[in-house]
């Protein structure tokens, strides 16, 4: 047995046999605590709490973190409970001090648990401590329901979405995985899992180079569009520089001539068009 495990141990013993305090006695010290800041008093006071301490660290066990972490942060929210306990609102010290011990224990396991950190809202980190029970309670009985009706129902009942059930079941189902991890166990195969993370957007230089010859394409339509007439200009505009493009029927009504004519007005637009780029970019007739 280790020297940790066994002063961890005598800890407990300790914490155990410490005596209960009477409702009287209980008050005092913690009013001293409070006006004189009597540390003999605040030891008391906490000494004889630790076993709440360690009943409910003793809930999270599961969660695979060291028992001792777990009572020493218990410990830490003991002592915030003492420093924010009033006595004369006739509340016992051990019901007031539950909150702050669950609650600095249940965020040392957050910070603790997954180096991504989870829970960082209320309803998120009641998720992750409710789910683990709900989880089991499922799996000790053979549910013929699917998988995304049970996530339904247990959303509901925690406040929560569908996908939020979902993406914190699976974060729970495996544990971290490094993508400095290897591959395999093979020392010929040195391969990381990096190494098969594929990125298949632009680089910098291809997104400043394609930002650059878009805002050169730009200006030379501009420039183009000028050497068509007032008509001209609107059909090409309705036609082929917006999102929905109007139909030739649509522009003839508008324009009081058939669609026909629409279409050999924009015909003859566009090769004006493509001659006025050609004459001022010959070395651009790819684009054109």
């Amino acid at each position: 047995m280790s020297d940790s495990h066994e002063t961890r141990r005598r800890f407990v013993r300790a914490a155990m046999k410490a005596p209960y305090l009477e409702r009287e006695e209980e008050h005092d010290l913690a009013v001293r605590w409070r006006d004189d800041k009597d540390q003999a008093a605040l030891h008391k006071l906490t000494s004889a709490h630790m076993r709440l301490v360690i009943a409910i660290a003793g809930r999270f066990r599961n969660f695979g973190l060291p028992m001792g972490d777990l009572i020493q942060e218990g410990h830490v929210g003991l002592l915030e409970a003492a420093a924010r306990f009033e006595p004369d609102r006739q509340v016992r010290f051990s019901t007031y001090a539950t909150w702050w011990i669950r609650a600095s224990i249940q965020d040392h396991i957050l910070r603790n648990w997954s180096i991504v950190r989870g829970g960082t809202s209320s309803s998120q980190k009641a998720l992750f401590f409710n789910l683990r029970r709900l989880r089991a309670k499922l799996s000790q009985k053979i549910d013929p329901r699917p998988r995304n009706v049970v996530f339904s129902e247990i959303a509901g009942a925690l406040g929560v979405s569908t996908g939020d059930v979902e993406l914190m079941d699976s974060r729970l189902s495996g544990p971290d995985a490094s993508l400095n991890a290897p591959v395999s166990d093979s020392e010929s195969d040195t391969s990381m899992r990096q190494d098969f993370l594929v990125d298949d957007t632009p680089g910098p230089d291809e997104t400043v180079a394609e930002q650059i010859d878009s805002e050169r394409r730009v200006s030379w339509l501009y420039s183009a569009l000028k050497v068509l007439n007032e008509r001209e200009l609107r059909i090409v505009r309705e036609r082929r520089l917006q999102e929905n493009g109007a139909t030739l029927e649509a522009l003839g009504t508008s324009l009081g001539i058939s669609k026909e004519r629409v279409r050999q007005i924009e015909n003859r637009a566009m090769e004006k068009l493509r001659a006025a780029l050609l004459q001022s970019n010959p070395d651009r007739a790819s684009f054109v």
